[in-house]
């Protein structure tokens, strides 16, 4: 029996989830595991956002992978793909917290005045005083803290422990010992140091105030944690706001009505008055205006359009009114297709965060151990239960490595969203590795650091006329892709001859039959390939219009050359800036070119690049790349990721200049929206950062649990401490993410540090 056709619906798609009930790094790994385990899924879960993505499963098998995470003890909801991203199905996570932590604290503030004062000063008791204050550390014990309490019941009826487990059993141990101390104990026993000296005898109600202090300070932290990471979330999603939800369609009567955005299809007509948002990427039908593209693309000069120019959804008319035809909508839109990569790039883990994964999957039994250890050598050495208990429990409570789970995807949050502002797409956190050890900068010529519009500046005719020899090299052109070939097809606006059988002669030039002959146009080197001489006046042509950094190819019909044509390509006026900004990160920088030697040398000397790489063919760009690795360089290629496809992929970072509206540059790490090739720099110097950022996260975390632990096993840290400590170092770390929301866009520098020339 067959299997029935699967139909396109049917097929794997990405199906992302909202996930709830999540408390901590290790929540999202049992997730991820869980999900995994369906058969045919690819998942990856994300605390910072609590969002699974999961790939390799049809959309039907949605309730299947809810099924697995509500297994796993947690909620999930399918996300809808025109879901608003700040709209959230799941509780306001930082609204339960603050409401917990507000009773938490009105019910603390009293509770620790109390205990501690009765504590240390036996005057003021009055009968009943301890019962007093068991009674207030209940609801905070028992409600407030019962996101931790539920988070570790969940894990334990599934053979896992977290983060949360440490901080429960914390508090529970300090409460259920305070409690049982008060009725087995007795008034006239010894006190115990508390941290700043020792209570007098009778005070063992002042782990009620550390129990309930510790979930105060933790709540604080957790909720500071939450909208810090709700405002990193706000930069991821700063793109997908930039939407217009309405849009002016104009009828085939020219009436105007006001329908939603996303029902807006290709060739519709729509106007946007100034002040308005552009609903889709379009062409200007008429009118004329200044259209601000600062948000999305990171020009901030507003770009001036008028009939024929393309605009972009989600920019801002600022000027005159003006009609446009929808070409691309919804998800097409460059608009959309930026969020979904920046969305994706950061649901994707470092290899760093991968690590920090497992060490945290294995630290909270570890601390457990410890814990346990230092109660039993506490005890085995003699000490009091209460010193031994004291030791024990600030272990608990500072060894919870939420800092470890927050460092990584905080980061990576913050710093995707920012280049997206920047203009820079990322599309993996890799990029960001990457960007750590790059020291050379490969530039692609034509495209990338010219404009690639190239004119015909030379014409050379050798025995037929000027206008026969445009007309023919036009004629063979007409079809071409290439911008040399568009630019000798635009030499000639008339009606050019008769011309069948285009082909493409990669790296050589092009052939086609031209009222009947063959002709081709291309390189030296098409020439040599086809042994055809070169008469000595295309000789002298070639080397002059190379002392003028043209690229000359030949026109040949019937094997013989008939003339010369000298295209040139300016360079566009941010490259030299570009280039200087470069080599102030400490870069070398290398421009990489098929233009031959002399004119790439020229072009070379007014950009200010370290080395010069030409005569190279599409292909030998992966090559050229590859020389440089194999020389110890670690490389970054910026291309125009159509013909620089393969060389982007085989450089260590490939980044790719955005022409046009296509965004699935798929060989590419990051894409470059804007225009102005700082941005090349700017998307260097963010990746650097952000990696800066995770590497100083995680020492920061990892510094602080080994150092905290020993600590707090010999007995020199209280366990109030150890909770402030403990909550202080998230926030620390969220806090220290955040910081990537200011990063500059660069600007040129004067001077530029000289690097040595590449062997």
């Amino acid at each position: 029996m067959t299997a029935p056709a699967t139909s396109r619906s049917e097929q794997a798609a990405r199906i992302e989830l909202e996930l709830g009930g999540m408390t901590c790094a290790a929540c999202a790994n049992r997730i991820e595991k869980k999900l995994n385990k369906v058969d045919g899924a690819h998942a990856v879960v994300n605390f910072a956002t609590e969002r699974a993505v999961i790939t390799g499963l049809p959309a039907a098998r949605t309730p299947d992978l809810v099924a697995a995470v509500e297994r796993a003890g947690y909620h999930a909801a399918p996300v809808a793909a025109d879901a608003d991203p700040n709209e959230t199905s799941a509780p306001d996570r930082a609204r339960m917290l603050l409401r917990r932590l507000a009773v938490a604290a009105v019910l603390t503030v009293p509770l620790g005045n109390l205990a501690i004062v009765l504590a240390l000063v036996p005057g003021l008791r009055f009968p009943g005083w301890e019962w007093l204050c068991v009674a207030l550390a209940i609801p905070v014990v028992f409600w407030s803290a019962w996101p931790f309490h539920a988070a570790t019941i969940r894990n334990l009826r599934h053979g896992a422990f977290s983060m949360d487990t440490l901080v429960s059993l914390g508090v529970l141990a300090a409460f259920f010992w305070s409690v049982i101390s008060l009725l087995l104990g007795s008034p006239a026993q010894p006190g115990y140091w508390l941290g700043y000296g020792v209570t007098p005898a009778g005070a063992d109600a002042i782990y009620l105030e550390v129990a309930a202090a510790v979930t105060t300070f933790l709540l604080a932290g957790r909720y500071f944690e939450a909208k810090a990471r709700r405002s990193a979330h706000d930069v991821l999603t700063a793109l997908t706001r930039l939407a217009a939800s309405e849009a002016r369609v104009i009828d085939a009567d020219g009436t105007e009505r006001a329908v939603p955005a996303a029902s807006l299809r290709p060739g519709d007509r729509f106007a946007v008055r100034p002040g308005e948002k552009l609903a889709a990427d379009g062409l200007v039908l008429t009118g004329r205006s200044a259209v601000d593209t600062a948000m999305m693309t990171g020009e901030p000069v507003p770009a001036e359009v008028e009939p024929g120019s393309q605009v972009l959804g989600g920019t801002i008319n600022l000027t005159g009114a003006l009609i446009i035809e929808a070409q691309r909508t919804g998800e097409r839109t460059q608009l959309a297709q930026m969020a979904a990569l920046a969305e994706q790039a950061q649901a994707r883990k470092a290899n760093v965060q991968r690590l920090v994964d497992r060490v945290v999957s294995v630290f909270v039994p570890i601390v457990l151990l410890i814990a346990a250890g230092t109660l039993a050598g506490w005890l085995l050495t003699g000490h009091g239960a209460r010193d031994a208990f004291n030791a024990a429990l600030s272990v608990l409570i500072i060894a919870c490595p939420c800092a470890l789970g927050l460092a990584t995807p905080t980061a990576l949050m913050v710093g995707i969203g920012r280049a997206g502002q920047l203009g820079i797409v990322i599309k993996g956190p890799d990029a960001l590795e990457a960007s750590g050890v790059i020291d050379t900068v490969v530039l692609d010529k034509t495209g990338t650091v010219t404009s690639g519009e190239m004119t015909v500046e030379q014409v050379l005719p050798l025995g037929v006329a000027r206008a026969e020899l445009l007309a023919i090299a036009a004629a063979a052109e007409r079809h071409s892709e290439h911008p040399i070939g568009r630019a000798i097809a635009a030499a000639h606006p008339g009606e050019a001859p008769t011309a069948v059988g285009h082909r493409a002669l990669p790296g050589l030039g092009a052939a086609a039959t031209v009222d009947g002959s063959e002709v081709l146009i291309g390189s030296a080197a098409l020439l040599d390939e086809r042994g055809i001489g070169v008469p000595p006046a295309a000789e002298a042509a070639v080397a002059e219009g190379e002392a003028a950094a043209r690229t000359c190819v030949f026109v040949v019909r019937d094997g013989a050359v008939i003339g010369v044509l000298g295209v040139a390509d300016e360079v566009v006026d941010s490259a030299p800036e570009a280039v200087a900004e470069l080599r102030a990160l400490g870069l070398t920088t290398v421009l990489l070119t098929g233009d031959r030697a002399i004119a790439a040398e020229r072009v070379g000397r007014d950009l200010g690049v370290d080395r010069v790489i030409g005569d190279v063919l599409p292909t030998g760009k992966v090559d050229a790349v590859r020389a440089l690795q194999d020389a110890g360089h670690r490389v970054a290629m910026v291309g125009d990721g159509i013909n620089d496809a393969a060389a982007l992929a085989s450089a260590d970072l490939g980044l790719a200049v955005l022409h046009g509206t296509d965004l699935a540059v798929k060989s590419a790490d990051m894409i470059l929206v804007r225009r102005h090739l700082s941005v090349i720099a700017d998307a260097i110097g963010l990746a650097r950062a952000s990696l800066r950022t995770i590497r100083g996260n995680l020492v920061w975390a990892f510094a602080y649990n080994v150092a905290a632990i020993p600590l707090a096993a010999a007995g020199l840290l209280n366990p109030l401490i150890a909770g402030v400590a403990m909550s202080l170092s998230s926030v620390f770390v969220v806090g220290n993410s955040l910081r990537l929301r200011r990063y500059p866009r660069r600007r040129a520098t004067d001077t530029a540090r000289g690097n040595p020339p590449i062997s």
